[in-house]
């Protein structure tokens, strides 16, 4: 029997991989998170939760006893926060991570990055893995990052995948951000709304992890772009899904300009008068509203062997189903 761990296993991703791995019986799956939540907990005979806190490094060296594989998940995602809180969450958990898993000699190291690393406020179409990086937006992506390079340079076999946009049932961030902020009446139309975006199934995403579980030969040591490779138009995109929820058009608007303004004052008076808690509107946050942003995938189609098999709409569609349920 193979023995996987798993972090960040009571979030989003990590619970839909649960869902995946529970599937296959000769699996031993360890799933590490903080606290247990009933709509992400998969109750399996081969999967056994462990909560903690991963910057224990005894913990760490306690659930990593006898594991063949670790899909490392687990961060702390936000578009402003404190340092010590990014670089803890992010970096020295992940330093944890690697150095337990080069004692004990694990056979494949699994880390879930993001492409946030290559966020500029500008157009980008197309980007490919092997650019070069531009400065990070924020903490989230400069810890993500630096947090990569201690995989890579662990001498561990691993595979680094920067998944773009996760959508589907069981999506607490993304679109629920979205509706909420229509629901308080702070989403406006912004940009020239020709911006399109690459978004992506989780279904697909889970889809990349257990290839990467499974990667040999030139497969392994890679960073990966997971996406759908069709990148959407945005606007059209969120417009269908305030109909599908029976929610009202969106038809308030903010020049681009004014837009960024507000976001780099509330960002001001964030950091300096509201203990760096994430405003409502972020520059990052204009910026993926208004900013056309693809990934190539060509790299994880032929090395790989991905393919994404459930559309944006599927997906959505998923999304909008659970949602309803959810607010029942």
């Amino acid at each position: 029997m193979k023995k996987i761990l798993v972090t960040g296993a009571t979030g989003f991703l990590g619970s839909r991989l649960l869902e995946r791995l529970a599937k296959q019986p000769e699996l031993h799956v360890v799933a590490i998170g903080r606290t247990l939540k009933p709509y992400n907990t998969v109750e399996a005979d081969n999967i056994h939760y462990a909560l903690g806190d991963l910057s224990d490094l005894n913990f760490v060296e306690g659930v990593m006893e006898g594991v063949d594989a670790v899909v490392h998940a687990a961060a702390l995602s936000a578009q402003m926060g404190k340092s010590e809180d990014f670089r803890r969450a992010n970096v020295d958990v992940t330093h944890n991570m690697v150095r337990v898993a080069k004692a004990r000699g694990i056979q494949k190291f699994v880390y879930i990055s993001s492409p946030s690393l290559y966020f500029q406020m500008k157009h980008q179409l197309g980007i490919r893995e092997d650019g070069v990086l531009p400065e990070p937006i924020n903490m989230y992506a400069k810890t993500k990052r630096e947090a990569e390079l201690l995989v890579q340079s662990s001498g561990l076999p691993f595979v680094v995948i920067r998944p773009r946009a996760l959508i589907g049932r069981g999506d607490t961030v993304i679109m629920p951000r979205i509706l909420r902020a229509h629901k308080e009446g702070r989403l406006r139309r912004m940009g020239d709304e020709s911006n399109r975006v690459d978004m992506t199934p989780v279904s697909n995403v889970v889809d990349s992890i257990l290839l990467s579980l499974d990667a040999e030969g030139d497969a392994i040591n890679q960073v990966y772009n997971i996406s759908n490779g069709k990148p959407e138009l945005l606007w059209p995109l969120l417009d269908g899904l305030l109909s599908q929820l029976e929610l009202s058009p969106l038809t308030k608007r903010i020049p681009l300009p004014v837009a960024l303004a507000v976001a780099s004052l509330m960002e001001w008076h964030a950091r300096w008068f509201n203990g760096n808690k994430e405003p409502a509107l972020t520059a990052y946050g204009v910026g993926t509203l208004t900013m056309s942003f693809s990934m190539d995938i060509s790299k994880a189609r032929d090395l790989l062997g991905y393919r994404p098999r459930q559309s944006t709409q599927e997906a959505l569609g998923e999304f909008v189903v659970w949602h309803k349920t959810e607010q029942v």
